[in-house]
Formats: structure tokens, sequence, C-alpha cells
């Protein structure tokens, strides 16, 4: 039996919203492997949630920065939320995505942007290290990337913002069209706040990643097992669209008018903007998602244990 600790039952009570008995039994059932607890809870119906989301445990900013068909999004950690407050900490990420977009960064290659030119000289690294000893904490370019579209526009939005174009949350969605840019931008908009609220693993059911895809196809057929074959190939594959109007952005009800979908309020705007819109992307950072915060340290224990 795996040594099952206090930490990995409140990490697997966190993401499924199951009981801490239920997770304690989930845990020494798979070995204490965090993702087949997951599963093994939601085989046995306790868990309450269908899809985890990373865990926000670490601070700093989202930035993002557009200029007409093309966008990027930054996101750059410090050690606390005060030095996200700080303007210079500001001014550093949101020229770092300036930076992001004039070197067309489509990609996520946040190693490429540390040596890219900073405007103040030097490199982004430079700068980067210039802040830390300034501020006086720790922090890291953590990731980049950016759509492009030939014709159209990459609208955005951010959320939790505490300056232009910074927050917590940051989203870009990519509408390719050669209708108006104004009626494309208002719809790109909504489209984007959709994408904040509901954090859609990918674009619709054909672009997810195949292994979830497999996972939740093989989490049907165990949770009808016993059924006729054909039965239970109907079941799983009813299932598996239900599973694609929860996590596939085209599929999704649209935030704004739940009874269509964000592929139907896309082609019913087709009538405002004048020509067939096609929507090719999105991105979203959420500030820290899957980084681990270390607890806060007990200080009367230690204190008792040098005691």
């Amino acid at each position: 039996m795996a040594n099952v600790t206090a930490a990995m039952v409140k990490d697997l009570r966190e993401k499924t919203g199951a009981g801490m008995m239920d997770c304690k039994n989930a845990l020494n059932e798979v070995a204490g492997d965090i993702e087949s607890a997951v599963d093994w809870l939601r085989k046995k119906g306790l868990s309450k949630a269908a899809k985890k989301s990373g865990r926000v445990a670490a601070e700093g900013l989202v930035a993002l920065a557009v200029d007409g068909n093309r966008g990027v999004l930054v996101e750059v950690n410090s050690e606390t939320d005060f030095v996200a407050r700080n303007e210079d900490f500001q001014k550093l990420v949101r020229s770092i995505a300036d930076v992001a977009l004039r070197q067309g960064a489509t990609g996520e290659d946040a190693e490429a942007l540390k040596t890219a030119n900073y405007p103040a000289g030097g490199t982004v690294s430079d700068a980067i290290a210039n802040a830390i000893a300034t501020i006086g904490e720790n922090m890291t370019l953590r990731r980049v990337a950016g759509l492009q579209v030939s014709s159209g526009v990459v609208a955005h939005y951010i959320h939790n913002a505490i300056g232009d174009g910074l927050g917590k949350i940051g989203v870009l969605v990519a509408l390719e069209s050669t209708g108006d840019a104004a009626a494309l931008g208002a719809l790109g908009r909504q489209i984007a706040m959709h994408v904040a609220a509901t954090s859609p693993l990918a674009l619709n059911g054909a672009s997810l990643d195949p292994a979830i895809v497999a996972r939740e196809r093989a989490l049907l057929a165990d949770k009808n097992a016993g059924k006729p074959a054909n039965v239970l190939e109907k079941i799983v594959e009813s299932g598996l669209k239900s599973y694609y109007k929860d996590v596939s952005l085209l599929d999704q009800p649209f935030v704004h008018d739940n009874a269509k979908s964000v592929s139907q309020a896309a082609k019913e705007a087709e009538k405002q903007v004048g020509a067939p819109i096609t929507v090719k992307g999105f991105l979203r950072f959420a500030l820290g998602e899957g980084i681990e915060k270390p607890d806060a340290p007990d200080f009367a224990s230690e204190v008792a244990s040098m005691v």
C-alpha cells in the first residue's frame, strides 16, 4: 500500500471536491497516483468536478499586446502579489509583451524571448535581472504565446485588470474574416470573455489531445461496463458529445446566450460582419496555473522542534 500523506489527500480533495475519506480510499486504491485517483473517484461518481483546472499558486502578472491581426500573451511571475502592484514591475511586464509582439512571437519559446533586445538596453533577461536587484524579489518570465491570422482580427480580454493589458487572466481569440473589423472585434471580445469564464481545453473535439479523448472514452466504458456492446458504444459516443460541449470552445454554450453554441453565435454574426467568419484559435493564460506554491511555514511547529 502506498504511503498516502495528508498533503496528498488535501490536493486530491481540492481537485475533485470529494470527501476526505473518499480521497484517501482512492489514493490507496491506485498506489498514491493523483491522476489515477481522480479517475477512480469519477468512476465511483464521487468527484464533483468533471475536469480539473491548474491550481493558481504563483503571483505576478499576465500581459497581452495586440496589433490588428496578431497578438501575444506573456506571463511574468513574482514571489508576492505586492510586486504586481509595483509600477516598475508593471512597466517591465508590459514592455516584455511589446517586445514579444515586435518579435512576432507565435510559438511558446520563452527562452528565445529572454535573449531579445529590450527597449532600455540589453536583453529581456537583463531587464528582469535589473528589476530583481531593484525591487528585491525573485521574478521569472514563465511563458509566451501568440496568434496571427492572414485577414481579420485577434481580439483580446483581460480579467482582473490592474492596468492597460495587465491582469490575472489574459485571453486572445483569432477570427479570420474579410468583413467589418469593428463588428468582428466586438464578437471577438465576447468570445474572449467566454474563454476567460469557461477555460476550454481545445477549439473543437477534433483538436482535443487524443490522450484526453481516449481517457474519457475509457472512463465512460468503465462506468457502463456490463451493457451489450452495441448499447455501450452508443452510450460512449453520446457521452463524448456531452464532454465536447463541456471542454471544446466551439461546442460550448455561449455564455452571452446559452441557447446557442459559440460556433452558432459566430455564424449568426456573419450578417453584421458582412463576410464568413472562422474562429481559428484561442489562447488563455491564467496567472500561476499549474504551479504549486509551498504551504505557509508553520512557525509554531518550527519553534517547538528547535526547543
